[in-house]
């Protein structure tokens, strides 16, 4: 008897515990069911996006370098929450892609986009190979696609274009913009000024311009050129890089560019994982 009693203490304890995670996962959800999350994860050198509809539908767009996606899904996910609508790959890279084995491990997932460029790698096949087993077939993302997270939340696909299966991954980068009422969201991979500088030619502003956008592989000078961000006239500009990473992102070159547009930075090497609201009108980070 004595046995008994000594665990009921801690039992107690453990369920009121598991109550409150729960009734307060709830309040959560109330709270933000008309906005529209935006997270940058803090994922060291890589990329990693989390999207939440005010619906609750979900996408997660590339899975950065390793399984911390996980720890940080965590931190902006329900615990109770084991699934994910869409999984996008932007390239076939590592940095990219290496995270979403392990989501595609932990998570059950609706759907599967890439941009189909070849990649014959360790990485890569473990996770084509990890779609198949979830009973997905993949998409290749091309532009005019246009996928609806919530009657007012819709994802348009910018490029590709055209087949990228034999091109250098960066070139076949999957560039998009995420769009609610009046607020935009532009995430353009690591496509290099090449391809900034075709997307600009397909439509100009009226395509391009977004409140917040993530600065092109990790703030590279290769990315970000000065004539893309005009256009693109952000308000806020993102980049997602590993702290004192031996690439040296994000460039002196980039960072003058985007101080010329008086635009907030921000940098997970900075601040960890970065999260935004929008009510479809203004961006807050919180």
């Amino acid at each position: 008897m004595v046995k008994t009693k000594r665990f009921i203490g801690p039992i107690l304890i453990s369920f009121f515990i598991f109550i409150n995670l729960f009734i307060w996962s709830f309040v959560f959800a109330e709270e933000s069911k008309d906005a529209l999350t935006v997270a940058f994860l803090d994922v060291g050198q890589g990329d990693a996006i989390f999207i939440e509809a005010p619906n609750g539908n979900q996408m997660l767009i590339d899975g950065g370098p390793n399984s911390s996606v996980l720890r940080e899904l965590g931190k902006v996910m329900p615990f109770q929450d084991r699934s994910i609508d869409i999984v996008v790959a932007t390239h076939p890279d590592r940095d990219h892609i290496s995270g979403l084995i392990d989501v595609f491990k932990r998570y059950d997932i609706s759907m599967y986009l890439d941009p189909g460029v070849k990649h014959d790698t360790g990485e890569y096949n473990t996770l084509i190979n990890l779609v198949s087993d979830e009973g997905l077939t993949p998409i290749y993302a091309r532009r005019g696609m246009k996928i609806f997270l919530d009657e007012e939340v819709f994802v348009e696909i910018l490029f590709p274009d055209r087949d990228v299966s034999n091109v250098e991954t960066n070139l076949g980068s999957i560039i998009m913009r995420i769009v609610y009422r009046e607020n935009e969201v532009l995430l353009t991979g690591d496509a290099p000024q090449s391809i900034e500088k075709y997307i600009v030619s397909l439509g100009g502003k009226e395509i391009i311009e977004s409140d917040l956008l993530k600065a092109g592989h990790h703030g590279s000078k290769t990315s970000s050129s000065e004539s893309f961000v005009g256009f693109v006239n952000p308000k806020i500009v993102v980049i997602s890089s590993g702290k004192n990473n031996q690439y040296g992102h994000p460039h002196k070159e980039v960072i003058d560019i985007l101080k010329k547009f008086d635009v907030k930075i921000v940098n997970t090497a900075d601040f960890g994982t970065i999260i935004f609201k929008s009510d479809g009108v203004s961006f807050t980070q919180n």
